[in-house]
């Protein structure tokens, strides 16, 4: 426990004088690549704070010069703060349409360009949020999340959801998976406590859609290739 207090003392350290100055000056700027910087060093900074060192593989494989959909295995609550900074480039995520209601943090979530997913599942709900991940990808950001949805208890993936999918074959954009390993030992699903340790991220080659494929199809390469990767590691 003393190790998550270490990292939440570190992520409001810097966090809170971050958003006091960051919102103001990106409202004035027209620009949030200053409060995108601060929060990215901020969750490094938890990070260290924390004990957990990132050994990082395959980076040179990202798509440099268009954005891309960042896809990655589930394992931790560590996983996000571990992963995100580390991709190139300014990264939009999918999150709950009812976050985007709160106040300051609403308007930070609007500014990052966040994507709103409806709690609902219909299909019109779900074109919405699509279509709105699509025009994000056309300004130049990536789109990080995770295609399980939740964590896995035992490193194994779970079923994909195909949002992810539906959106690379309507944008065109690429598929830059990841996979993160030694999270779990850390903060495993269940629990808030954690622990130090060292997680391994490695970027895998990116997978662009193919003419005619269809969103399940393009979810069976992604998988076939992350769950290749996980392998080597003797899982």
């Amino acid at each position: 426990m003393f190790v998550s207090l270490r990292m939440l003392f570190a992520f409001l350290l810097l966090g809170l004088p971050g958003a006091v100055i960051g919102i103001p000056w990106s409202l004035l700027r027209g620009n949030t690549t200053m409060m995108y910087g601060w929060a990215m060093a901020t969750m490094r900074f938890g990070l260290w704070a924390g004990g957990v060192k990132v050994r990082v593989s395959g980076r040179e494989r990202f798509p440099i010069g268009e954005a891309a959909i960042v896809v990655s295995n589930h394992i931790s609550n560590v996983d996000p703060p571990v992963l995100l900074p580390l991709v190139p480039g300014q990264t939009s995520v999918f999150l709950k349409a009812e976050l985007m209601k709160i106040p300051l943090l609403g308007l930070v979530m609007r500014m990052g360009k966040f994507v709103p997913v409806a709690r609902a599942k219909s299909r019109e709900e779900a074109r919405t949020s699509v279509d709105a991940a699509s025009k994000v990808l056309a300004g130049g950001y990536n789109i990080f999340l995770f295609p399980e949805g939740t964590r896995s208890t035992d490193g194994n993936m779970l079923p994909f959801r195909k949002g992810a999918f539906y959106l690379a074959v309507q944008s065109g954009a690429p598929i830059a998976p990841m996979i993160v390993r030694g999270t779990s030992a850390m903060m495993p699903k269940g629990t808030l406590k954690s622990k130090s340790g060292r997680a391994e991220v490695e970027f895998l080659e990116p997978i662009r859609p193919s003419e005619g494929e269809t969103p399940d199809e393009l979810a069976k390469r992604v998988r076939a290739a992350m769950e290749e990767a996980l392998k080597a590691d003797g899982r």
